[in-house]
């Protein structure tokens, strides 16, 4: 019995000292919290009401919230996917990567090697393409640098041979 009188007495002294410091904090003031996309303007707070906005990109505006976009959920497996999946149903023996059947593990290092060149092919952080670009554009400045360097000295090794040619001429003549 008094076992049950003390739970009693906690569970009404914590609950007590719970509720004080929540109804202290009840200010009367409503939050409004809102996202704002690019640079649309963050509504003022009124007298009554705190307004909180939270800024994203503008790319960001008509697109699946984050945290809905990369659930494993089977409900969200692309229909390919699942074609695919029901492709290998039944593979067995030679080539198929499956303990199943004879050689059945032959197959493995295809399907490494597919799933391997599936994932470079999505990978974003591989942009080879603009990589290549950027180096192109490196050495094209390099070489029109270089180019008007050896311009100008030729043009400079062609001055200077057509003056000792009028020299020679004129000390010809001059004899």
């Amino acid at each position: 019995m008094s076992r049950i009188f003390l739970v009693a007495a906690a569970l009404l002294f914590g609950i007590t000292t719970l509720a004080g410091p929540a109804a202290a904090q009840d200010t009367g003031e409503r939050v409004n919290q809102l996202i704002v996309y690019g640079d649309d303007p963050c509504p003022p707070s009124t007298g009554d009401q705190i307004t909180v906005c939270a800024r994203k990109d503008e790319s960001e505006r008509y697109r699946i919230p984050e945290v809905l976009r990369g659930t494993d959920s089977p409900e969200n497996d692309a229909w390919n996917n699942r074609v695919l999946a029901y492709e290998t149903v039944g593979k067995y023996g030679s080539l198929s990567c499956s303990p199943a059947g004879s050689g059945g593990w032959t197959g493995c290092l295809n399907q490494m090697i597919e799933t391997a060149y599936a994932e470079k092919e999505s990978d974003p952080s591989l942009r080879f393409s603009e990589l290549i670009a950027e180096e192109r554009a490196k050495r094209l400045s390099t070489i029109d640098e270089e180019a008007a360097a050896t311009q100008a000295r030729v043009e400079e090794a062609e001055r200077a041979y057509e003056e000792r040619q009028k020299a020679e001429a004129q000390s010809k003549a001059g004899e």
